[in-house]
């Protein structure tokens, strides 16, 4: 599984990727939307997780850009700063359920991207 982790707190997403890394997933980071829309133009990812709250492009516009450009991508929400209207944006464009509230357990992250692309991607 190919994994793409976007969130501005630094420590926070590389520490996840490298937990990520650690249990077999191929886990890319980046801090910035833009960022993140380059590297999906260049590769694909299975999921793509999006921080809710991102500076300039929020995570809802950036999950439109990037399904643009990969339809297939799947995406799931992660917030620090989540309200029931935020979760009710992210539910209808993720999917029910796809939307977690950090912090979150890496037990927890993997349950929801193995939902969402299937057991057979586990290592």
């Amino acid at each position: 599984m190919n994994v793409l982790l976007v969130d501005d707190e630094d420590q926070l997403v590389s520490t996840l990727a490298e937990r990520l890394q650690l249990r077999g997933i191929e886990a890319s980071w980046v801090t910035r939307a833009e960022d993140a829309i380059l590297l999906v133009k260049a590769r694909e990812f299975d999921v793509a997780v999006l921080d809710v709250k991102l500076p300039k492009i929020g995570g809802i516009e950036l999950k439109r850009k990037l399904q643009a450009i990969r339809p297939g991508m799947k995406f799931l929400f992660m917030t620090g700063h989540g309200s029931r209207e935020d979760y009710d944006a992210g539910s209808r464009e993720a999917g029910e359920g796809n939307y977690l509230v950090k912090p979150v357990k890496i037990e927890e992250l993997l349950d929801h991207l193995f939902a969402l692309v299937g057991p057979e991607t586990k290592a």
